[in-house]
């Protein structure tokens, strides 16, 4: 579990939120990614050379905020720390891709592995320290 029910409830209905990191100088960098749900963790991908993968490396603190796409600006926000995973990618990937697409039976295409190699991915998998947020609103 991540939250409460309720905020588990609501992270497993959204598909998208925003990523947030520290720079070497302290500064926030952030950035608006797809995520999935992989046990008590929030998974989502990226490539080794974006800037959030060179922040994690440094330091590992993360801030998450799924957001509702529509009103009433429901939200919950995630602290805590992230590990960047570059082996075993397509178990994450699949799962991402399930969420991104609505799609819970898409299964990976041939050459799914290969291609996420290729193009540098990686699965960031971020670690719950403290959940907070607004689920119920109007």
């Amino acid at each position: 579990m991540i939250g409460t029910a309720e905020q588990d409830a609501f992270i497993r209905a959204m598909r998208w939120c925003t990523v947030a990191t520290l720079r070497a100088d302290g500064s926030p960098a952030s950035s608006v990614v797809f995520y999935a749900v992989d046990g008590d963790e929030l998974i989502f991908s990226t490539t080794r050379d974006r800037l959030k993968v060179r922040t994690l490396e440094r330091d590992p603190r993360i801030a998450v905020t799924v957001l509702d796409e529509g009103e009433p600006f429901r939200f919950v926000s995630i602290e805590g720390t992230a590990r960047i995973q570059g082996d075993d990618l397509v178990p994450g990937h699949v799962a991402v891709n399930r969420a991104m697409r609505g799609q819970p039976e898409w299964a990976a295409p041939e050459g799914f592995e290969e291609g996420l190699r290729a193009a540098g991915r990686v699965v960031i998998r971020v670690t719950p320290l403290r959940v907070s947020g607004v689920v119920r609103r109007g």
